[in-house]
């Protein structure tokens, strides 16, 4: 399941990965309590939105991107 669409928008679970980077979480293993997703899919979802600019990536932290952010408002 894809967490970015072909036009670039998040798809549903792409979404909740970004809310719950919004909440603060930073992690993968936060974001995947918070959301309620399976870790793996959350690990492969954070490749895909920081590879579409809307999260970015520091070591093993996330955080939401200003792109990411207005797509989510």
């Amino acid at each position: 399941m894809a967490c970015v669409s072909p036009d670039g928008k998040p798809t549903e679970s792409g979404s909740k990965m970004l809310r719950a980077l919004q909440a603060g979480s930073k992690s993968p293993e936060e974001i995947a309590t918070n959301t309620g997703l399976p870790l793996f899919r959350v690990r492969s979802g954070l490749r895909e939105l920081v590879q579409a600019g809307l999260a970015a990536q520091k070591e093993d932290s996330y955080k939401l991107s200003e792109e990411g952010a207005k797509l989510i408002k």
